[in-house]
């Protein structure tokens, strides 16, 4: 019955859905493999703001309203409920949880005896928590809540806003760090892969993603030079994933680094000279920009679609775009746009 459990679970956490569906979906599973009167579980935005109610199952809105409210948010807060542990009876909390306000004023007028309750967690991150509600006054059974424990890792695991864009990062060849973009201009770790100061915050890696990011494409790859623009420590190969399953309403998308296994012999310069391509710049603005004689320019491009295999200008910039080969000139630059006089 556990193993089924699990597998119900882990099915319902693979669709790639927002947070709040999946979240209904393993509340629906979870409520038949633990008996419970009626449940409730909320999930904390990933950028670091207010939890908010994901799914809930046999609750009036009154009472999801005031569940999710800044009371309750005190009251677990006062409790110490919010830490984590095995699932928690209110009787087990260090605070009389019938002198709560939440407790007092809005579960038991609404019918609510008993409870099990217990945070989500994920990749040692503070994902939510999660409340199975009783009527009865008898504790529930021990066998209910050692199941609960045992799924509460699947369950946290499948309502995490930041697990799709995880897997596929680390789907990616080679994946050494990443970091999630949010929409208010902040950034953090994302699960599963390193840091790296290439992704740190103020980083114009970040920049140039974001710009990306904003083009609509859910994926797009390029070079970023490790130390100056002569890479004297090499490339990192930076790609950017769109939050196409609408994790989160503050995630944008994640970026992630990994090794070069290639740059088709392009030396530092002709990737430079090549990233200008891409962006649209004619010979005599390469030339101006880079402080080269138009000669050289056009000995560097010479080289480089010999290098691509591509007989003109327009199909070694597709070409270095589709394989990643672009090395943005400034952080707003991208593929498309303007260059400067």
């Amino acid at each position: 019955m556990l193993e089924t459990a699990i597998a119900e679970l882990a099915e319902a956490g693979t669709d790639a859905a927002p947070v709040q569906e999946r979240a209904k979906d393993v509340l629906d599973v979870l409520v038949r493999h633990v008996p419970c009167d009626a449940a409730w579980m909320e999930v904390l935005e990933p950028s670091g703001g207010d939890c908010t109610t994901a799914a809930s199952a046999d609750l009036s809105r009154s009472t999801v309203a005031h569940l999710c409210g800044p009371q309750t948010a005190r009251d677990t807060e006062l409790t110490r409920a919010d830490r984590p542990r095995p699932p928690l009876r209110p009787s087990g909390v260090p605070h009389p949880a019938a002198d709560t306000p939440t407790r007092a004023g809005c579960l038991l007028p609404a019918g609510v005896r008993e409870a099990l309750s217990v945070v989500l967690a994920h990749h040692e991150r503070h994902i939510g928590f999660l409340t199975l509600l009783h009527g009865s006054c008898r504790p529930p059974e021990v066998s209910a809540r050692r199941t609960l424990q045992h799924l509460v890792p699947v369950v946290a695991r499948a309502v995490d806003p930041l697990q799709h864009l995880s897997v596929a990062a680390q789907l990616l060849d080679g994946a050494t760090a990443g970091a999630v973009l949010y929409r208010r201009g902040v950034c953090g770790g994302l699960p599963g892969l390193d840091d790296d100061g290439l992704l740190a915050a103020g980083s114009p890696v970040l920049a140039v993603a974001r710009t990306f990011l904003s083009t609509g494409r859910p994926f797009r790859s390029f070079l970023w030079p490790r130390g100056t623009r002569q890479a004297p420590d090499g490339y990192a190969r930076v790609t950017v994933l769109a939050d196409e399953q609408r994790s989160s309403a503050s995630v944008l998308g994640a970026v992630v680094l990994s090794a070069v296994p290639s740059c088709r012999g392009l030396t530092p310069r002709e990737l430079e000279v090549l990233g200008l391509l891409v962006e649209g710049w004619s010979n005599a603005q390469i030339a101006r920009q880079l402080v080269l004689t138009p000669r050289t320019v056009a000995t560097h491009l010479e080289h480089v679609l010999r290098k691509l295999d591509a007989p003109t200008r327009t199909l070694a910039a597709v070409r270095a775009d589709r394989e990643g080969l672009y090395v943005p000139s400034t952080p707003d630059a991208a593929p498309g746009a303007s260059p400067r006089a």
